[in-house]
């Protein structure tokens, strides 16, 4: 199996001098995911929990409705200059036709959306509708939860260059924590993990991401039925509108002791004003 991270050789620059030394760093290749053998999209990723990212990707775009849509994922033979698998092209079969692009499309981190389209659009696409948003967590607990996520970035620890999502309960458990270099993929793969969990809709469930809440994240939530989205840093101002308006409850700038919420408050035990 590919490793998730690499040894290069780097010039360090210090107020005492020079050092050349090897760095650890995060792994990125490129994943064609094929559908019965017709490829469907190249997305660049960091190997590891490739099942995972398929079912994920393939539940974002609306593709798939549940893993049991999926037949059977597996690694096609990609080699590299010496012939070996590089376990970087997945083949997924589906128990029924779809219809695939014209041509193969490359994964970006844009949306390829804005403004009224991108609300309509994900109205339209989502099969979970979030429900009447109602006490689910405490602050106290939502407020620790970036700390759990962190504490479980193990490729991070080493390379200081992978952003990473996990799924947790109201009562702060942590289910599933996934790394990647791209914060999509990241959410990818733990919402593949809860659709192959049969944990979709995720209406009891919350999302952690160690970033930024853009759009697309905001997006991947309402799409899996999760109610509660937390970030570490600060929210686009198209993730809040579509979370206003879907009843996602999205949580900004989750550190120590503080918060930002910036829809649907009534979700969170604590965050209320003070009568």
């Amino acid at each position: 199996m590919s490793r998730v991270t690499a040894r290069r050789r780097m010039r360090r620059i210090t107020p005492s001098g020079e050092i050349i030394r090897p760095d650890t760093l995060a792994v990125e290749e490129p994943l064609e995911i094929r559908i019965r053998g017709e490829s469907l999209t190249v997305t660049m990723r960091t190997p590891g929990h490739d099942i995972d990212l398929v079912h994920g990707f393939l539940f974002g775009e609306t593709l798939i409705a549940g893993a049991a849509d999926i037949h059977s994922a597996r690694y096609c033979a990609g080699t590299d200059e010496e012939g070996r698998n590089t376990y970087n092209v997945l083949d997924v079969d589906l128990h029924s036709p779809i219809v695939l692009p014209a041509r193969p499309f490359l994964t970006t981190g844009a949306c390829g959306l804005c403004g009224r389209t991108a609300l309509d659009e994900v109205r339209m696409r989502t099969r979970y509708p979030l429900p009447r948003p109602e006490p689910l967590l405490d602050a106290a607990v939502l407020a620790v939860l970036p700390d759990g996520l962190r504490s479980r970035q193990t490729v991070f620890d080493a390379t200081g260059g992978l952003h990473a999502a996990g799924l947790f309960t109201a009562a702060g458990e942590v289910l599933a924590v996934r790394e990647d270099i791209g914060r999509n993929n990241a959410v990818d793969k733990v919402i593949g993990w809860a659709l192959r969990e049969n944990r979709i809709p995720a209406a009891d469930l919350v999302l952690v991401v160690s970033g930024r809440a853009s759009f697309e994240l905001a997006q991947k939530a309402v799409l899996a039925g999760v109610p509660v989205l937390a970030a570490v840093s600060a929210p686009s101002s198209l993730a809040v509108d579509l979370a206003e308006e879907s009843g996602l409850t999205l949580a900004g700038f989750v550190r120590g002791e503080t918060m930002n919420i910036y829809s649907h408050p009534e979700r969170i035990r604590g965050s209320a004003p003070a009568e």
